[in-house]
């Protein structure tokens, strides 16, 4: 019988979610975009300070202290069940390579990528030789653009026009590929506005409605937020 601390995912799911290993402001920040688009989330830190501050922000999140460098407590934990595991610990560098070599090669892991934080040029080339598949340098703005890129992969660039509306460039999601603007009708269907299309070297502002959306294209759209994060994610 697992004990109740013990992650587990939802059963028959195919999602897998999303860990994030170390709450700092960085793993904060990632956590906080992440559960603002639905995603399923679990939080380690060693540190019970940072769990229960990261509750204080986040009381929903699913949190856990464990010790990161210790593979049959990241186990227990239903690390290795997740899709993604982002490795956020900034320091010491030792436990973020080792963090990031038990996602990834642990016997039965389910981790798909791991995204690790470096904090110079030498630890960037530890992690990757270690198999991490992308290591970042991150501030808390990137937290953020992390979290949302990680539920969005199709999400190239987003301006913010005031708390609630923006202007995104997306990549033309699989369903709109072949349709016509006129046959989405994205005004009515999902309230935001077709500001431009095309590829991305020769972008066509303000484009008819006959204009058919091609796989590989741009989509720049504008709206709500919430609207926005209705439209297809990949």
């Amino acid at each position: 019988m697992k004990e109740w601390w013990q992650w587990s995912p939802v059963q028959g799911s195919d999602r897998l979610g999303f860990a994030i290993i170390g709450v700092g402001r960085f793993g904060i920040a990632v956590c906080r975009e992440l559960l603002q688009n639905g995603a399923d989330v679990l939080a380690l830190d060693r540190s019970e300070r940072a769990v229960d501050e990261l509750r204080q922000v986040e009381p929903s999140v699913e949190a856990r202290v464990v010790d990161c460098t210790d593979e049959e407590a990241l186990r227990e934990a239903g690390v290795l069940e997740m899709g993604t595991v982002v490795v956020a610990i900034s320091e010491p560098i030792e436990a973020s390579i080792t963090a990031t070599l038990i996602a990834k090669d642990s016997e039965g892991s389910r981790v798909r990528q791991v995204i690790a934080r470096a904090t110079s040029d030498l630890h960037e080339k530890m992690l990757k030789r270690v198999g991490a598949d992308r290591v970042i340098f991150p501030s808390r703005m990137q937290g953020e653009r992390l979290g949302l890129e990680l539920v969005r992969p199709n999400l190239m660039e987003r301006l913010a026009l005031d708390e609630q509306h923006c202007i995104e460039e997306i990549k033309v999601p699989e369903p709109f590929v072949g349709r016509s603007l006129r046959d989405l009708n994205l005004r009515k269907n999902f309230r935001v506005n077709v500001l431009a299309a095309g590829p991305q070297s020769s972008l066509m502002v303000n484009p008819p409605a006959s204009h058919v959306l091609e796989e590989g294209h741009l989509l720049v759209v504008m709206g709500l937020v919430d609207d926005l994060q209705r439209l297809p994610k990949n």
